[in-house]
C-alpha cells in the first residue's frame, strides 16, 4: 500500500531495540485519511471472506479496525486491556504480551458480541511476535466463531509473528512488510 509506505519512510522513526515510532499518522495522532484508505484495502483484501464482525486491541487498533468496520458495513469489537466496571461478567480473557510496552496484559471482550458461527477478522496496528493476534484468535476460538483472517496495518517481517501465524494456518494480510530497522532506516521486504 503505496500511501502507508510513504507516511513509514516519510514519519517514521526508528528507535533502538527494532522499534519504529509511527505516532505522528498511525498510533497517537492520526491521519484520517490514511486510515480510511486503510479500510478500504483490507476490504477488498477480504471481501470474499463473509467477515461478520471486526476484532481488535485497544487502543491502537480501533482506528484501522473501525475505519474497515465501516467499509465493510459491520460492527467493529475491541478488546480491553483495563478492567472494567461495566464488564465484570460472561466476558473471554485472554493474555497477551506487548512487544512494545514490555508488559503482558489480560485482555477482555463481552461474550454477547461474539457468537458461534461469526466470521470474525481480526485487525491491529502492528505485528512483532504475534502476541496480541494469537490473543484475539483464541478469544474467537472460546466463542465458537471462526477467525476469518487477521489484517495487519505494519508487519516486522523479521520477527517471528508473520510465521506463527501462518504456520497455524491463519489467513495474514499485512499492507506494509518491513524486513528491517538497521541505521536509522527501514528496510522493505516487498
Amino acid at each position: 500500500m503505496e500511501l502507508l509506505r510513504n507516511k513509514v519512510i516519510t514519519e517514521g522513526i526508528v528507535l533502538p531495540g527494532n522499534v519504529l515510532k509511527v505516532d505522528s499518522f498511525l498510533n497517537h495522532q492520526m491521519d484520517p485519511v490514511l486510515m480510511q484508505a486503510i479500510g478500504r484495502e483490507f476490504k477488498h483484501r477480504f471481501a470474499e471472506a463473509g467477515v461478520n464482525r471486526i476484532l481488535t486491541i485497544e487502543s491502537s487498533g480501533i482506528a484501522p479496525g473501525i475505519m474497515t468496520a465501516l467499509e465493510m458495513q459491520v460492527p467493529l469489537i475491541f478488546a480491553r486491556k483495563q478492567k472494567s466496571l461495566t464488564l465484570t461478567d460472561d466476558i473471554f480473557v485472554e493474555t497477551a504480551y506487548s512487544y512494545t510496552k514490555q508488559q503482558s496484559n489480560d485482555i477482555t471482550v463481552s461474550k454477547k458480541f461474539i457468537q458461534p458461527g461469526d466470521k470474525v477478522l481480526v485487525i491491529d496496528d502492528f505485528l512483532a511476535n504475534g502476541e496480541a493476534a494469537f490473543a484475539l484468535a483464541r478469544i474467537v476460538g472460546q466463542a465458537g466463531a471462526e477467525v476469518a483472517g487477521i489484517g495487519i496495518v505494519i508487519e516486522k517481517s523479521f520477527q517471528p509473528g508473520a510465521d506463527l501465524l501462518t504456520g497455524e494456518g491463519y489467513r495474514l494480510e499485512s499492507l506494509v512488510r518491513i524486513a528491517g530497522l538497521e541505521d536509522g532506516g527501514v528496510q522493505f521486504a516487498d
